[in-house]
């Protein structure tokens, strides 16, 4: 006890006016706002204690109360009969926007989209769509270098906001940038890393397409130079640490992970390829889990991009009409083909809302009916001129992109698609590793999908958690990156698990949300048990 006074002491001379100012720093950063508790209170150093004291308790804070979005968020408003997929606004980039456009996301509270054609110049701009039929530009950027980009990366690291995009230099060089989005009025390029294997004599063969970040590894998919692996601790200076190439070679376009899994599918290809990441910088096959997209008749059909939710793997279909197919990858030692329909266009780029799978096919975006994996159906159809591959549903609105041929200004547009306001609570449909799941490596991370995209920020730690099974959460929970993108969530642990040891993932009630801001009513549980030692 002399010692734990005469430190006690110390520390208060000690505690100068900086540390002071740097504590109360700690203590309100929304990020991190328990993790400071009250050692700023006395100076004293926990390290000085730990054989003396137990761990200081650290409750979770409320799933709800994640730090707000500068923006409004996405409009949801009521729209009458005759409103219905009929253009109600057009959304137009910067002063070199060339109306090739691609897939849109909300992020902050804003709609952020990427402008660019194949061979470069381009940018991204953001809106305010508080009221979807009266868009507002909030602000843009442009970098000659931005390629057409086929996926949405984003991520928050240490107080700021990054967005990652394709890029090309020249014919022969090429590969990521990474955005400062954290001033939506003013993005900016920060740093670019081209690839091994980069080459733009072909826009499909040789160039990087989608990309994903999970906790500070950057997965990119780069067509035939397969996948490369990119330390993004510090996204002012990403490093390539490996790369992943497939036997046979494989046009790697649509890269998604879902915790310890990987989901590689080729673009205007065949083939999809399920990884094992458990190791994040060494991906590993899964027995099984290499296959062939087929139709109905068991016939290859070739594909473009794919997209994965509830444990099944969509394919938009790119040959023979267009159209869709479905995988059931619960198993991925074991993908079994569900059922599929086919088309009258060219199958683009595929997104999961509920029970409808909206796709881009060319000359027109449809709508399948999913309720009944086995026979999914066309109920709807959208148009918009040009080539349109890309359908996202927002609320209760869809947003149409053309990527060529789009008229004058209006690359992209806003559909109402329902009259009233979505109101339905978003779901969690799967996760992975699966519950019950054993002998997990140390280095694993947790996925899980919900059955629409997600609003990013309210994926945080106080709405998906993970702590040692069968204790007070408050004393075992462990911290880690979380990051969302488009319908998955993943959990990514600062450091290495403990062996021999069950944890619980959890995502309680009135945490989670999606675009429309309607929180997740039925809570979500999973136990796993890593390795032991």
């Amino acid at each position: 006890m002399k010692r734990l006074a005469l430190l006690l002491v110390l520390g208060l001379f000690a505690c100068s006016d900086d540390d002071a100012a740097n504590n109360e720093n700690k203590e309100n950063n929304a990020n991190n706002q328990n993790n400071s508790n009250n050692r700023a209170d006395t100076g004293l150093d926990m390290a000085d204690m730990s054989a003396d004291m137990p761990p200081e308790p650290r409750p979770y804070p409320e799933p709800d109360a994640w730090p707000p979005n500068d923006g409004p968020g996405a409009g949801n408003a009521a729209f009458t009969a005759d409103q219905l997929d009929e253009h109600c606004a057009y959304l137009q980039g910067g002063e070199q926007d060339l109306d090739k456009h691609n897939a849109v996301a909300m992020w902050n509270g804003y709609l952020v989209m990427p402008w660019a054609n194949d061979y470069g110049q381009g940018g991204m701009t953001f809106f305010d769509i508080s009221d979807p039929c009266a868009p507002v530009t909030i602000g843009s950027g442009y970098d000659v270098e931005t390629r057409e980009t086929h996926a949405l990366t984003f991520a928050k690291r240490d107080g700021k906001s990054w967005m990652v995009t394709a890029s090309v230099e020249n014919l022969l060089t090429g590969g990521i940038l990474f955005w400062d989005i954290s001033d939506e009025t003013a993005p900016t390029v920060v740093s670019r890393l081209n690839v091994e294997g980069f080459g733009l004599g072909d826009a499909y063969r040789r160039v990087t397409f989608s990309h994903q970040w999970a906790g500070n590894i950057l997965y990119v998919a780069s067509a035939q130079s397969g996948i490369h692996i990119v330390d993004a601790t510090d996204p002012a200076n990403p490093e390539v640490v490996n790369q992943y190439k497939f036997e046979p070679i494989a046009q790697i376009g649509q890269l998604q992970v879902i915790g310890n899994l990987l989901v590689a599918t080729s673009a205007e290809g065949t083939r999809a390829i399920l990884l094992d990441v458990s190791d994040p910088v060494n991906p590993q096959p899964i027995a099984g889990g290499d296959f062939v997209a087929m139709d109905s008749e068991g016939t290859p059909r070739e594909t473009y991009f794919t997209t994965t939710t509830g444990g099944y793997l969509y394919f938009a279909r790119k040959d023979d009409g267009g159209g869709l197919i479905i995988y059931d990858i619960k198993d991925p030692t074991n993908p079994t083909r569900l059922g599929g329909v086919g088309g009258d266009g060219s199958g683009g780029y595929v997104f999961i809302k509920d029970d409808l799978a909206f796709v881009g096919e060319g000359s027109h975006a449809s709508v399948f009916d999913i309720s009944d994996k086995a026979n999914p159906t066309e109920v709807r159809r959208l148009n918009l001129e040009g080539d349109l591959d890309t359908a996202t549903p927002m609320t209760n609105f869809v947003v149409l992109s053309v990527d060529d041929e789009a008229t004058r200004d209006e690359g992209s547009a806003i559909v109402p698609f329902w009259e009233e306001p979505d109101t339905k609570a978003p779901e969690v449909t799967w996760a992975w590793p699966a519950d019950g799941s054993q002998n997990l490596a140390l280095t694993s991370k947790v996925g899980v999908t919900f059955n629409e995209l997600i609003e990013p920020g309210s994926a945080w730690e106080g709405s998906v958690r993970l702590y040692e099974t069968d204790t007070d959460s408050a004393m075992t929970r462990v911290d880690g990156f979380i990051d969302a993108q488009e319908t998955i969530v993943n959990f990514t642990p600062f450091e290495p698990l403990k062996p021999g040891t069950s944890y619980t993932l959890e995502i309680p009630v009135g945490g989670v949300a999606d675009y429309a801001g309607n929180t997740i009513q039925t809570a979500f549980t999973i136990t796993f048990e890593t390795v032991g030692e």
